[in-house]
């Protein structure tokens, strides 16, 4: 007890210029939720009953000229991310099997009748770069998307419940040497970024959740 109090006037010490009312209220309950958008928006939740969710990502040409599976990567990353905030998603791999095997499709709900999801989160994914412009010594990732969501009704009818245009850059503060960390390592922090940004318009989150990608 004595040790856990030590630390939480070092803490208020540190932050002697801090609203001492908010932390404490941060040290007792941690820091205040944010409501996920799409709750509030439309008043449903991805965590409800009989919810199934299919994550789809459509990258166009000119992504995919340079990272050929970033479509498919990413919507891997996003179900992981909601699957571990208790939001009940199929397999993406089944999913990108009914893509692959339906290229023809047209409307987004038609994925949703296809694998058997009473909703599908459709991802057009416009922009995905990895440095600060045309300097290749610093990593600075930047992706910008279209995120919508389809709700099916019992008869496989869809329609689209939620959108919202999402603007990612990685790190938030400033660009990254790529002397301190390999191409790999960088596009699997970043991806993760992009899926955080992603998942939070259905899953609570935390204020104070962005520092460890602030650099």
């Amino acid at each position: 007890m004595r040790l856990r109090l030590l630390a939480c006037l070092s803490l208020v010490t540190l932050c002697a210029g801090c609203n001492y009312v908010v932390l404490l209220g941060y040290l007792i309950g941690g820091p205040p939720s944010i409501e996920p958008e799409y709750d509030s928006m439309t008043g449903n939740s991805m965590t409800s009953k009989d919810v199934v969710v299919a994550v789809a990502v459509y990258a166009p040409k000119e992504v995919r000229y340079n990272f050929s599976h970033v479509d498919r990567e990413l919507s891997k990353f996003i179900t992981r991310k909601m699957l571990r905030h208790d939001i009940v998603c199929l397999n993406p791999d089944a999913v990108q099997q009914w893509l692959d095997e339906h290229p023809n499709w047209d409307e987004p709900e038609e994925i949703g009748r296809g694998v058997g999801a009473t909703h599908v989160v459709y991802v057009d994914l416009t922009r995905y770069t990895l440095f600060d412009g045309n300097n290749h010594e610093l990593y600075w990732g930047k992706a910008e998307c279209d995120v919508t969501v389809y709700e099916l009704d019992e008869d496989g009818e869809g329609e689209p419940t939620y959108s919202k245009e999402l603007m990612t850059r990685f790190p938030l503060a400033a660009p990254q040497s790529t002397s301190d960390i390999s191409r790999a390592g960088f596009q699997y922090r970043f991806m993760t970024r992009i899926a955080e940004e992603i998942g939070r318009c259905f899953y609570e989150h935390f204020n104070g959740d962005d520092i460890s990608d602030a650099t």
